[in-house]
């Protein structure tokens, strides 16, 4: 079976999070770079990769990269590919892409000369002129970085945050990936009470419910590659096998509270879209009466960042007493709070043990992490 490599593309702050689970699904040489992980994977690795990562945003075939000064070059790098190897004679093969730092700055150009390059090496495989494009969507993406170009396919076609469970949101919705890393960076696997007083929609308490069940998230999703003609569907069937053969059996003590009724309900209807209604708890409750309780925790949340200036004096005083609430939480919890306020730490009123800077959109956060019993206080 031909061997690939592949391109995660993953927010800033989590490509070590993704490459971890790229390990675990077994796939090869597994290298983290800024926002995305390569690694090598057959036509089962394609297919486990999209069924079960929760931090990576798309899966990319990379087809190959080459040095890029000009239109020309651009042209015969790209004509120089083995899109007929892939391509059958209907595909249907979009261009999109982004240029940075490099001579070529115009995107709709760049793609224009790529599609003509695929055109024509595709014309002169089949003996066409014109091209139907009526078969299978086969997502050429680009991206050149300081003269140097990469042409992938779209394995994924809708990013993979799209688990399929969130129709409908609130204001600032959290998206599914980060959620799930934010998790992951907690080292929650079902063990122990999981908390958050901040639920909105409920991403956070579902996508750790995905994960304490082991349950793939792309299992109730399709994928642009399965309808390629080089990937077969016996592939995906047997991934979501294994994925559904790996799941576990348990009860979990997952609880998500918001002052919001309507998000309450929201978060419910999500959870029974997730298939996880039964594993995870929805109650409406102000965030400002929580008390963790048992002998060992994890809260994980997402708070109101009070972007706009009206809002920030509330956020702060919220932050403030939601910290007076944190240090009298017993002993053996943890705290994983994701904001984007600046001076976060000293409105909390206690340095975190740590911190680590993600992304939530284009918004640059920070993960505050404390533990229970460290009472080092601004």
């Amino acid at each position: 079976m031909a061997e690939y490599t592949l391109s995660v593309s993953v927010r800033l702050g989590l490509e070590g999070v993704c490459a971890d689970e790229l390990r675990r699904q077994g796939l090869g040489d597994v290298r983290a770079e800024n926002g995305r992980v390569l690694c090598t994977a057959d036509a089962h690795g394609i297919a486990r990769a999209n069924l079960n990562l929760r931090t990576g945003e798309r899966v990319l075939l990379r087809l190959g990269r080459f040095d890029c000064p000009d239109f020309d070059a651009l042209y015969n790098g790209a004509a120089a590919l083995p899109w007929a190897e892939l391509l059958p004679r209907d595909a249907a093969f979009p261009v999109r892409g982004r240029c940075l730092d490099s001579k070529l700055t115009s995107e709709q150009r760049c793609a224009a000369v790529i599609r003509a390059a695929v055109g024509d090496a595709l014309g002169a495989k089949y003996g066409l002129e014109r091209l139907p494009e009526t078969g299978a969507v086969y997502q050429i993406r680009f991206f050149v970085f300081k003269d140097v170009m990469e042409l992938c396919l779209d394995t994924s076609g809708e990013g993979l945050h799209k688990r399929g469970y969130r129709a409908l949101g609130v204001a600032a919705p959290l998206r599914e990936t980060l959620a799930a890393g934010m998790v992951l960076l907690s080292r929650y696997h079902g063990k122990g009470a999981f908390r958050d007083p901040f639920c909105g929609s409920g991403t956070i308490p579902i996508e750790a419910a995905l994960i304490a069940k082991n349950r793939a998230p792309g299992l109730e999703r399709t994928f642009a590659a399965q309808k390629w003609a080089f990937l077969p569907t016996q592939v995906w069937l047997d991934e979501a096998e294994r994925a559904m053969d790996l799941e576990y059996d348990g009860t979990y003590d997952i609880l998500g509270s918001d002052i919001d009724p309507a998000a309450v309900a929201l978060a419910r209807d999500n959870a029974v879209k997730a298939g996880v209604e039964d594993l995870v708890r929805f109650r409406q409750a102000d965030a400002l009466t929580f008390r963790p309780e048992g002998p060992e925790g994890r809260v994980v949340t997402n708070p109101p960042y009070g972007e706009r200036i009206s809002d920030k004096v509330e956020a702060e005083e919220l932050y403030a007493q939601f910290g007076r609430l944190w240090r009298q939480a017993p002993p053996g919890w943890s705290l994983f709070l994701l904001t984007s306020h600046t001076e976060f730490e000293r409105v909390f009123g206690q340095n975190a043990a740590k911190k680590r800077k993600l992304y939530n959109g284009m918004l640059k956060c920070d993960l505050f992490q404390y533990r229970s019993g460290e009472q080092k206080k601004r």
